[in-house]
């Protein structure tokens, strides 16, 4: 079965003229309630120069820090397992599992479960899943994938949740009210958080200093699980890790206000060992975050503190939808993240991009996501992970480019071209001209012009 590209999967999401709209203008809505929440502190670049020097000294001693936390970790009473990769992570959830005689899980928001495929992977091991988050559950109860890191079901309307909760919690059909839908939502919920022996959540922040791991969400769905369970298993990439617990403050007041505006998230809680009677157990993950490490022009990448800022400003993004980046973690970030996990089944996504640069200018971290995009294209293209027809069109402008009388022939006939036989640009095999109006033919090119009244203004 072939795979759709990103550009196959955007022309599907684009087929619903009103949903890319209202999709469009609602995380721009709330990028603008990001630059607002950002200009009410004066320190805002001093705060995002800080997080993204306390990062790059992170990942400079990476092997250190993984230690000191793993040190600290278990005199605190956790237990600390390592994963290479995806499948190894996965293994552990199930064994910890397994070895407590537990077929039922509620799960918290977890981009890295989702990059790893977790929930897929215990299905057929016969543990079933809940998804707490809500956003996340409706996206389960629809069986898709979440679109976004922060706002997992933005692409979909309140008519259509009604319609997905009373075919599964039982909601009045047709009725699309929020506060119903939410009500409906909590109390589903919260049998399932007072039913299951097994909570798992992500990590936003590990502190090497204490041990500790930190959790943020809105709705306190990590908490509920995590404390009424039997054993708490908390997923994290190796690149969450920071070194001191003062570091936090710095990290917290950039990462809601880079997401949703919020001045901070409305829990931000700290776990750093088992209550009596219960387990901690952390899993460090790799997957691939080494390989990353050791790509210098791609190392910045592993700041990453999944705000979402990026793909809320991405003009590309908010046009063509999480699910057409065919990726566990969409938009320009994650454009920059999936090749390192596989050129091939991902070349397509660094191509997504117009390069405006507005992804790094709110990235809280200073990551340089657009220069990173531009970095992979020349990879990519390199290794041959490029189709070839585009393979032959980049030869072909750069050789163009690069000779001025190609240059100017290449002009003039671009330029006859489309006065006399417009029909060769104006047709539906040329996708640029679909979404655009072609502009006026210009009587001669700017060097030509430029040429001409530099003589005028020299006489």
């Amino acid at each position: 079965m072939k795979i759709l590209d990103h550009a196959e999967r955007a022309d599907i999401f684009n087929e619903d003229e009103k949903r890319v709209d209202w999709h469009d203008e609602t995380l721009w809505w709330i990028r603008q309630k990001r630059d607002k929440s950002a200009h009410q502190i004066p320190e805002w670049e001093n705060l995002r120069n800080a997080a993204s020097a306390i990062k790059s000294n992170t990942l400079s001693n990476l092997y250190d820090y993984l230690l000191e936390f793993e040190k600290n970790a278990l005199q605190n009473g956790v237990i600390i397992h390592w994963a290479e990769d995806a499948k190894k992570h996965n293994e552990i959830v199930y064994r910890l599992l397994k070895e407590k005689g537990i077929n039922k899980m509620v799960k918290s928001k977890s981009m890295l479960t989702e990059e790893c495929h977790l929930n897929e992977y215990l299905e057929h091991q016969g543990i079933e899943v809940i998804d707490s988050d809500l956003g996340e559950r409706i996206v389960q109860l629809a069986k898709e994938p979440p679109s976004h890191i922060v706002l997992p079901c933005i692409h979909k309307k309140k008519e259509e949740i009604g319609e997905l909760f009373h075919e599964h919690l039982g909601t009045p059909k047709g009725n699309a009210d929020p506060q119903l839908l939410t009500e409906a939502a909590r109390v589903h919920l919260r049998n399932t958080f007072l039913t299951r022996r097994a909570a798992l959540t992500g990590v936003n922040f590990a502190v090497a200093e204490t041990g500790e791991i930190v959790i943020c969400t809105n709705e306190g769905n990590a908490d509920m699980g995590a404390h009424l369970a039997d054993i708490h298993i908390a997923c994290m990439g190796i690149e969450k890790i920071i070194p001191k617990r003062e570091h936090l403050s710095v990290f917290l007041r950039l990462l809601a206000r880079s997401a949703t505006g919020q001045p901070i998230t409305t829990y931000s809680s700290h776990f750093a060992k088992p209550r009596d009677g219960k387990e901690l157990h952390i899993i460090l993950v790799d997957n691939g975050r080494t390989r990353q490490l050791g790509r210098e022009e791609f190392r910045n990448s592993l700041k990453c503190i999944r705000c979402g800022a990026c793909m809320n400003t991405c003009p590309v993004y908010r046009r063509s939808g999480g699910h057409s980046y065919h990726n566990a973690i969409a938009g320009p970030i994650g454009a920059i993240l999936a090749p390192n996990l596989d050129m091939k089944q991902y070349a397509d996504l660094p191509f997504a991009s117009t390069l405006c640069g507005s992804c790094s200018n709110v990235c809280p971290v200073k990551i340089d996501i657009h220069d990173q995009l531009y970095k992979w294209r020349q990879v990519l293209v390199k290794e041959g992970y490029t189709t070839t027809a585009k393979q032959v069109a980049m030869k072909t402008m750069a050789t163009t480019l690069s000779s001025p009388t190609l240059y100017k022939l290449a002009g003039r006939a671009a330029r006859t071209t489309l006065k006399y036989a417009p029909f060769m640009v104006n047709n539906k095999f040329n996708v640029w001209y679909l979404q655009r109006d072609m502009p006026k033919v210009p009587k001669s090119s700017f060097g030509e012009w430029y040429k001409i009244n530099r003589k005028n203004n020299e006489q």
